[in-house]
């Protein structure tokens, strides 16, 4: 792939079903605050800005989405396609988000990956992620 073939750029209303069908195929997550329809109107909500595609071809093939609380940076829903996989286009997305929350004065970014997903965690230590002593904690407020 070459840099020309990607174009990393925001969220477009337009790109609704591309984004609803591969969050479904890689996220096959049914609770409720995970649905994919919602989970992309609560994101155009907030920092819009920050929700990235990668398209080729006006295709898009991958997101990211991106979030500053003036305190830590966090990024959510990577996700490339499978069939696009290994051609740097993971890389690629994170390198536009991290940018636009340096740009924002963020100092930090964490993200959270499940403990079963050893291909992704691979992915983010070696793009400069550590695993951090931490103990992640959720609630439910819907």
């Amino acid at each position: 792939m070459t840099d020309a073939q990607l174009e990393v750029r925001p969220y477009r209303d337009t790109d609704e079903a591309a984004v609803v069908a591969l969050w479904s195929r890689l996220f096959p997550d049914t609770r409720q605050w995970n649905q994919p329809a919602a989970y992309i109107r609560r994101k155009l909500a907030v920092q819009r800005e920050l929700f990235l595609v990668g398209a080729i071809e006006a295709r898009a093939v991958a997101t990211v989405l991106a979030g500053y609380d003036g305190v830590r940076g966090w990024i959510y829903h990577l996700a490339v396609a499978a069939g696009r996989r290994r051609a740097g286009i993971g890389r690629a997305m994170m390198a536009e988000a991290e940018a636009k929350l340096r740009a924002l004065g963020c100092p930090k970014v964490n993200l959270q990956v499940r403990t079963d997903n050893a291909e992704v965690v691979r992915f983010y230590e070696r793009i400069g992620f550590t695993v951090e002593r931490r103990v992640s904690f959720g609630k439910a407020l819907s």
